[in-house]
C-alpha cells in the first residue's frame, strides 16, 4: 500500500464496494458546499486509486475546491495531486498545474505552519522538474520560517529534489551546511546533518570537525546519525579512523541506549584493540543491565557473543566475565541460560574461582526466594553450569560438592538428577574427593525425597565405601530407611493396633497363610481395606516399597551385596562376617516377602524377583569370580562410559576453535592496504545496510551470492490456468513470523476489469493480515497484489481463494475465478537443533501428541535412510556417530529439532534391514514423533511420509 493511500483510507470512509458515482454527479458535488466537496472529493481519489481516469474533472476541482482553506479538504488535495496524472499522453506537463502550482506557492507562503509543513512534505513526492521551479524561492525561504516544524521539512524537500533535479537547487549542500552552522533545533540539525552525508560527505566532516567535542551534548537522533557517518567513513576510508575514534568513545557515554548500541557496534568494526573491545564490551553489558524489556537484552548478548567468537577478542572478554554474571540479576530464564553459556565459554583458571563463588551464591539464593516455574530450570542451569566447570578445573571439586550434595534433598527432581550425575562423576576422577563425597552422601542420604535419586545414591554408596566405618554407616542408613522388619508382619500388626475398639467386633478370624518363600503370614479379614495411617511417618524406603516401586529394592539388593562382599574381605573374623551377610540377606528376603504379598499396591515384576534373588545366592556363596563382577567390573564400565564422554566433549571443543580460528592458505593473497583501491578497501559489508535491509524484510543470506539462487530461480506458483478470463501466479516469500504472497494478475480479455478483488482464506494457524485493496484491469493489463499472512505456530497450512470482479459495462453478477491452493511448507519454520539426552526424554515424557510413521521407502541401506531423513526434515540426529557405526542389521537414533517460535520437536528412528528377503531388500521399521502441539506431530510426519522415498535422478 502506497503513502496515498494510506492516508487516504484514514481520511476517508467510503465503502469499497458501493456503485461508483458518474462524472457528471462528482461536478455538481464539487460545486457544492464544503461537506459535498469533501465527500466528492474522497469519492474521486478512490475511483483514482482503482484505476479509472477522470480527467474531465480536474479544472473543476481546480476551480471550486483549490482555493477552499478547510484543513480537511486541503488534505485530501495533497493525496489527490499526488496519485494525478500531471501530464499528457506524450510525457508533456498539463497546462492546468500551473494554476495548481501557483496554489501552493501561496500555501508556502501561509501563516499557518501546517499548512507550509505539509506542502513541504508533498513537494518530497513531485517528480515534475516544471512544477518544482517556480517554487524553489519559497522553499529557500521556508528555511528561515520561527517554526521547527517548517524548517525540518524544508531540509527534506530541498535534499530530495536536490537528489532527484540537481540543476534547480545546485547550491544546495553550501546552503544546508549554513543553516546547520545557525540551527538550534534537534530535529532540524538531524536532517540537514542527513542530507550532508548524502549529499556532499566532505562538507559534513568538516561542520563535525567543528564540534567533535560536543558531540556528547547533542540530541540522541542526531548522535546517531554522526555514528553513521563515522561508521561509512571509516568504512570506506579507513586512514580516517584515528581522526573519529575519540569521537565514538565519547558516545559510548551517551544517555540515549540506542546511540550506545551503535556507538559500540561501530567502534568494534572500526579497531580491533583490546582497550577498544573492551569498552564496546563493557557497554554492551551496561545495556543489557538496564535495559528493562528481555528482547533487547537477547540482541545485546547476541552481539557479546559475536565478540566472543573472535579468537583476539576472547581474551579481553575473558577479563569481563565477572560483569558479564551480573546480568543473572535478569528473572528472564532465556536471558540467563544464554550468560551463563557465554560466561562457561570465557572461563578459565584466573577467574573460575570468583566465577564458581557467584554461581554458589546465585545457587543458595534460589532455595531462599518464593518457588516459581522458572526457579527450578533456573537452579537446574546453575548446577550444569557448576558441573562443567569442576570438571573442566578439577581443584574447584572440592568447592563445589558441599554446596551441590545439599540439592539431593531438593523436590525438583531433575535439579537433584543433575547434581546425581555430577557426583557420580567427581566421586570417579577425584580419588581424594571420595571421603568427603561419601560422608555428604550419608548426611543428606535419610532426606533423599525422590525414588530416582535415592536409587543413584545407593548405587555410589555401595560402590565407593571402601572403609568397615562407611560400610557399618551405609547398613545404619538403609535400616533406618527401611524401618522395623520384618516388613510384612510389622505392617499387619501396625493395621491392627490402628482399628478402633467398635471396628475390632467385626473383625473376621485370623487364618494362617503360607506364602510363596515359604514363611507364615498372619492376615486379618480387613486387611484389603486398611485405613489410611499418615504415609509421612513412613520411613523413606519403606514408602517406596509400598508403593509399589520394587526397581529400587532391586538396586538396595546389589548395593548390599557389594558392601557385603567388601565387608568381608576387610573383616576377618567369621563371625562378624556372617552376622552382615545374614543382615544384608534378612533385608532382601524381607523385601522378597513383601513383594509377594498383598501389601503393596503394585506386586513386585518377575525381574526385580530375579535380581535379588540372584543377589541372595551370590552371598549365600561368595565367589570370587561374582566378587570381581560386583566390586570391579561395574566401576571399570562407569569408567569407560566417563572416557567415552569426555573425549566426545573435547572433540566437539576442537571443532568449535577450528571453526572460530581464522585458517589462511598458503596461496591465498595477502592485502597492502597502500596497494589496495578504495572501493576495495571495505573487507566487511556495511552493517547499517544489512540492518536496513533486514528492517525492510530483506535480508539477503549469503548464498544469494549464486546467481541461481535468485527470486527468479524460486518455484512460483500457478494459481490460475492459461485459458482464465483472468490469469494469476503468485510468489511465496517466507520470512520468519509472516508470509508475503507476491500475486501477479493478468487481463486476459478484451473488457475493463472494475473492482478486481484477489479474495484470501486460510486453513491452519495462519491468519490474513489485510484484504488486499480492489483494482481495475485494463484490457490485457497486468498489476502485482501483495499480500501478508500471519504464522502463529509450525504446522502446515493452506492459502486458497478466488480473484472476483465486473467487467465495464455489463449488467450481470460478480464474475468469479477460483484460485488453486497454496501449501505451506513446515520445513520453512523447523531448525537443527541441540539438547541433552536427559532433556530429550524428560520432553518425550512431557509432550501429549504422537504420530508413528511406518517406513516405507525403496533406501536398503540404514545408515542412509537416516541420512535422507536427516536431510528431508531438517532435524538434527543426537545420537553419536559412534553408536550409529558398524553394522549389525538395526539401527535407533533420536532426532531433534526446535521451531522460530520456539516449539521442540522429536523423533525416535527404530529401523532394520530385514537380511532374510536378501541384500536388496528395502529398510523397514517405524519413525516416532512427539511434539506439544498436535498440528507439528501431524505435519512433521506428512512430511517424511512424503519424502521417504529416494527418487533416482
Amino acid at each position: 500500500m502506497t503513502a496515498a493511500e494510506n492516508v487516504c483510507y484514514t481520511l476517508i470512509n467510503v465503502p469499497m464496494d458501493s456503485e461508483p458515482p458518474s462524472e457528471i454527479s462528482l461536478k455538481n458535488d464539487l460545486k457544492g458546499d464544503v461537506k459535498l466537496k469533501t465527500e466528492a472529493l474522497k469519492k474521486v481519489i478512490i475511483m483514482i486509486l482503482n484505476g479509472e481516469k477522470l480527467p474531465g474533472l480536474l479544472m473543476t476541482i481546480i476551480r471550486f475546491v483549490l482555493p477552499l482553506q478547510d484543513h480537511t479538504i486541503k488534505k485530501l488535495l495533497l493525496v489527490f495531486w499526488e496519485i494525478v496524472p500531471k501530464t499528457t499522453p506524450d510525457g508533456r506537463l498539463l497546462q492546468e498545474m500551473i494554476l495548481v502550482c501557483d496554489a501552493y506557492r501561496k500555501d508556502l507562503q501561509h501563516p499557518n505552519e501546517f499548512i507550509r509543513g505539509s506542502t513541504l512534505r508533498f513537494l518530497c513526492k513531485l517528480k515534475e522538474a516544471e512544477l518544482l521551479e517556480p517554487l524553489m524561492p519559497a522553499i529557500r525561504a521556508c528555511l528561515e520560517h520561527r517554526h521547527s516544524y517548517v524548517r525540518r521539512n524544508a531540509v527534506l524537500a530541498i535534499y530530495t529534489i536536490y537528489r532527484n533535479f540537481e540543476h534547480l537547487i545546485p547550491d544546495a549542500p553550501e546552503l544546508i551546511h549554513d543553516f546547520l552552522v545557525n540551527e538550534k533545533d534537534a530535529s532540524c540539525k538531524r536532517n540537514a546533518f542527513m542530507m550532508l552525508i548524502h549529499a556532499d560527505q566532505d562538507r559534513a566532516l568538516d561542520y563535525l570537525s567543528t564540534c567533535i567535542d560536543q558531540v556528547q551534548t547533542f540530541g540522541d537522533i542526531l548522535q546517531l546519525v554522526i555514528v553513521e557517518l563515522i561508521y561509512k567513513v571509516c568504512h570506506a576510508n579507513p586512514s580516517e579512523r584515528a581522526r573519529f575514534i575519540r569521537c565514538i568513545y565519547n558516545l559510548l557515554q551517551s544517555s540515549s541506549p540506542a546511540v550506545k548500541y551503535e556507538a559500540a557496534g561501530t567502534l568494534v568494526t572500526l579497531s580491533s584493540a583490546p582497550t577498544a573491545i573492551k569498552a564496546a564490551a563493557q557497554c554492551y553489558i551496561d545495556l543489557i543491565i538496564k535495559e528493562s524489556d528481555n528482547n533487547v537484552k537477547l540482541i545485546v548478548l547476541d552481539r557479546l557473543i559475536e565478540l566472543k567468537e573472535h579468537p583476539s577478542h576472547e581474551r579481553v572478554l575473558q577479563d569481563l566475565v565477572m560483569d558479564i554474571l551480573r546480568v543473572l540479576s535478569t528473572p528472564d530464564l532465556e536471558v540467563r541460560k544464554k550468560t551463563l553459556q557465554l560466561a562457561l565459554d570465557l572461563v578459565s583458571s584466573r577467574n573460575v574461582e570468583e566465577l564458581v563463588i557467584v554461581l554458589k551464591k546465585e545457587v543458595i539464593k534460589t532455595n531462599n526466594v518464593t518457588e516459581h516455574e522458572d526457579t527450578d530450570k533456573y537452579r537446574q542451569l546453575l548446577v550444569r553450569t557448576l558441573h562443567s566447570c569442576s570438571v573442566r578445573f578439577p581443584d574447584m571439586a572440592a568447592n563445589v560438592i558441599p554446596v551441590l550434595m545439599e540439592f539431593l534433598s531438593d523436590n525438583n527432581e531433575a535439579a537433584a538428577a543433575d547434581v546425581l550425575e555430577f557426583v557420580r562423576e567427581a566421586i570417579q576422577r577425584f580419588d581424594n574427593l571420595r571421603p568427603l563425597i561419601v560422608e555428604k552422601m550419608l548426611e543428606v542420604f535419610h532426606a533423599i525425597k525422590s525414588v530416582k535419586i535415592y536409587r543413584g545414591a545407593l548405587w555410589i554408596l555401595g560402590e565407593y565405601c571402601s572403609t568397615k566405618e562407611d560400610i557399618q554407616s551405609v547398613m545404619t542408613e538403609v535400616r533406618r530407611s527401611l524401618g522395623e522388619i520384618p516388613i510384612v508382619e510389622s505392617e499387619i500388626k501396625k493395621e491392627a493396633g490402628e482399628l478402633k475398639p467398635e471396628e475390632e467386633v467385626s473383625v473376621g478370624p485370623a487364618q494362617k497363610l503360607v506364602t510363596e518363600m515359604g514363611t507364615y503370614a498372619t492376615q486379618s479379614a480387613l486387611s484389603s481395606s486398611r485405613p489410611a495411617k499418615k504415609e509421612e511417618d513412613r520411613p523413606p524406603l519403606r514408602g517406596f516399597l509400598l508403593d509399589g516401586d520394587f526397581f529400587v529394592a532391586a538396586s538396595l539388593a546389589t548395593t548390599l551385596t557389594k558392601i557385603a562382599l567388601r565387608y568381608v574381605s576387610l573383616v576377618q573374623e567369621k563371625k562378624k562376617q556372617n552376622s552382615f551377610n545374614a543382615e544384608a540377606m534378612l533385608l532382601m528376603a524381607t523385601i522378597l516377602h513383601l513383594g509377594k504379598s498383598s501389601l503393596p499396591k503394585k506386586p513386585i515384576t518377575d525381574d526385580d524377583v530375579d535380581r535379588i534373588s540372584l543377589c541372595l545366592k551370590v552371598l549365600s556363596e561368595c565367589s570370587p569370580l561374582m566378587n570381581d563382577i560386583f566390586n570391579k567390573e561395574c566401576r571399570q564400565s562407569l569408567s569407560h562410559m566417563l572416557s567415552a564422554k569426555l573425549e566426545e566433549e573435547k572433540l566437539s571443543q576442537k571443532k568449535e576453535s577450528e571453526k572460530r580460528n581464522v585458517i589462511i592458505q598458503p596461496d591465498d593473497p595477502i592485502s597492502f592496504m597502500q596497494l589496495t583501491a578504495k572501493n576495495e578497501m571495505s573487507s566487511k559489508e556495511d552493517q547499517f545496510q544489512l540492518s536496513l535491509l533486514a528492517a525492510m524484510g530483506n535480508t539477503q543470506r549469503k548464498e544469494a551470492a549464486d546467481p541461481l539462487a535468485s527470486k527468479l530461480n524460486k518455484v512460483v506458483t500457478q494459481l490460475t490456468g492459461f485459458s482464465d478470463p483472468v490469469y494469476a501466479e503468485a510468489y511465496v516469500h517466507v520470512n520468519q513470523y509472516d508470509i508475503v504472497l507476491d500475486v501477479l494478475v493478468v487481463n486476459q480479455t478484451s473488457d475493463t476489469l472494475q473492482n478486481c478483488t484477489l479474495e484470501l482464506a486460510t486453513l491452519g494457524d495462519l491468519k490474513l493480515v489485510e484484504k488486499p485493496s480492489p483494482l481495475t484491469l485494463a484490457p490485457h493489463d497486468f498489476a502485482n497484489i501483495k499480500a501478508n499472512v500471519k504464522v502463529a505456530s509450525t504446522e502446515n497450512g493452506i492459502i486458497f481463494g478466488n480473484v472476483v470482479y465486473d467487467v465495464s459495462g455489463a449488467a450481470s453478477d460478480r464474475n468469479c475465478v477460483v484460485l488453486s491452493d497454496i501449501h505451506i511448507d513446515i520445513m520453512d519454520y523447523i531448525q537443527p537443533a541441540s539438547c541433552t539426552d536427559a532433556e530429550f526424554r524428560q520432553m518425550w515424557a512431557e509432550f501429549e501428541w504422537e504420530n508413528k510413521v511406518t517406513v516405507n521407502t525403496n533406501i536398503i541401506d540404514l545408515n542412509e535412510y537416516l541420512q535422507h531423513i536427516l536431510k528431508s526434515t531438517n532435524m538434527k540426529c543426537l545420537t553419536p556417530e559412534k553408536a550409529l557405526s558398524g553394522y549389525c542389521g538395526f539401527m535407533a537414533a533420536n532426532l531433534y529439532a526446535r521451531s522460530i517460535f520456539g516449539e521442540d520437536a522429536l523423533a525416535n528412528v527404530s529401523i532394520e534391514k530385514p537380511i532374510h528377503l536378501g541384500p536388496e531388500a528395502p529398510v523397514t521399521g517405524h519413525i516416532r514423533i512427539r511434539a506439544k502441539s498436535q498440528g507439528m506431530a501431524l505435519s512433521l510426519g506428512d512430511k517424511i511420509n512424503l519424502s521417504q522415498k529416494k527418487t533416482s535422478l
